[in-house]
């Protein structure tokens, strides 16, 4: 009996900060994060909306909503993965990011898929 769970992503999170696109002198630091989203599950399923949750160093919270993921809403066949770069703007050299995406499956069922927390920070910061 296959123990495969009908629907579970696997989610891979790579980031890094843009010194040419940051002004820290106005407290303007830009990262770029990469995200690949890979279809572990038995069953596709397609990818609706995200809902991000960034929090900066003085705890200041932004939340966003939208739809896809950098204009796409990518459906993926088991085994299948998505690989998407974006990016995020903070107040202070050091943040967290996490959220989760819309998901719906191919029966229609429909499901969260958590993104777990990353670490957003400059160089030689954190240790």
């Amino acid at each position: 009996m296959d123990e495969t769970a009908d629907y579970t992503l696997e989610i891979q999170i790579a980031t890094r900060f843009l010194d040419e696109e940051s002004t820290p002198d106005d407290d303007r630091y830009v990262f770029a994060y990469t995200i690949r989203i890979r279809n572990t599950g038995r069953l596709a399923a397609q990818l609706m909306a995200r809902h991000w949750v960034i929090t900066d160093a003085n705890g200041r919270i932004e939340e966003v909503h939208g739809d896809g993921v950098v204009g796409e809403q990518p459906r993926l066949e088991p085994g299948e993965a998505f690989t998407y770069t974006s990016g995020a703007v903070l107040s202070t050299a050091v943040g967290t990011m996490e959220g989760s995406y819309d998901m719906v499956g191919d029966d229609g069922a429909q499901f969260d898929a958590p993104i777990p927390p990353f670490t957003l920070s400059i160089p030689r910061t954190l240790h």
